[in-house]
């Protein structure tokens, strides 16, 4: 299949933007949710997909972070106007964002890479590991048939079944699963120490995931690459198709800079390094040289 936002031209039709902030919710320890209003992005953006988010007039952090897509609101008649964002507390950018109001500014660019491709799925898995949620939620509503993204709208086929299986350290850091569990979803959390859910991986949740289900599963994945490459294994042995939303650190997001490449197997079995901003940040996860 040909993907529709293939990247050697989407990434020349990003917009540019300086926004505004709406608003600011804390959803867990050191996790905040900022909605920032730009139609011109929010009418295109599609799951998966990123922007770039830059504080203005500032040269310190100089570089702008890559965020993943959580979802796009609209306005009374439908109209998207404005797009979400859910981060975790690592850095100096992100430190700053969680302590912006409502009416502070932000440079933003995009859309960006090339999301989730409107595959058909009888059960869509999609397993996150710390912040990996995030661009779930707007993939989750797609396969339910609640909503539509992008322009033209993409068409995704609905699946039967939806499950999120989500993994923390611990009960404290788990963000929006009342957003997933709102949908009707079926949400199996797992955390390391035992304070939510199952005791444990999230891997181990997918495995009671496939010996329980009759339907024809597809996987999506994203979170810590350690974890990443221990779902794209079972799936492999499971013999499930899997896609992986990369969390590589990005500076420019328009494949200029060469700092996000990750190692990508070609039809031949060869691999070459491919720029996740552009050539992702979603892949085949059996095409990706762990």
């Amino acid at each position: 299949m040909n993907n529709p936002l293939h990247a050697p031209y989407y990434a020349d039709r990003c917009e540019v933007q300086s926004v505004t902030v709406t608003q600011r919710t804390l959803l867990a320890r050191d996790t905040y949710l900022i909605r920032i209003e730009c139609p011109e992005i929010a009418a295109r953006i599609t799951p998966g997909q990123f922007v770039m988010v830059r504080l203005p007039n500032c040269c310190e952090p100089l570089l702008g972070r890559a965020f993943a897509l959580y979802d796009v609101k609209c306005d009374g008649g439908g109209h998207a106007i404005s797009i979400e964002l859910v981060f975790f507390i690592v850095g100096k950018i992100t430190a700053r964002l969680a302590e912006l109001t409502r009416g502070a500014r932000l440079e933003v660019w995009g859309p960006l890479g090339n999301g989730f491709l409107p595959r058909r799925a009888d059960h869509l898995v999609m397993v996150a590991g710390g912040i990996g949620q995030t661009p779930f939620l707007a993939l989750a509503k797609e396969y339910l048939g609640l909503r539509t993204y992008g322009t033209p709208p993409r068409h995704v086929p609905k699946a039967e079944l939806v499950t999120l299986c989500y993994g923390t350290r611990s009960a404290d850091l788990l963000a929006g699963v009342e957003d997933f569990r709102a949908l009707d979803i079926d949400v199996r959390i797992a955390t390391d120490d035992g304070s939510r859910g199952h005791h444990g991986l999230v891997t181990e949740v997918l495995t009671d995931v496939f010996a329980s289900t009759q339907l024809a599963a597809h996987v999506v994945c994203c979170g810590p690459e350690p974890m990443m490459k221990a779902v794209a294994t079972l799936c492999a042995d499971q013999r499930v198709p899997c896609e992986v939303s990369l969390e590589t650190p990005m500076a420019c997001g328009l494949g200029i800079c060469f700092s996000c490449v990750t190692r990508i197997r070609d039809e031949r079995g060869q691999w070459d390094y491919e720029r996740t901003c552009v050539a992702g940040p979603v892949f085949d996860a059996a095409k990706i040289v762990w």
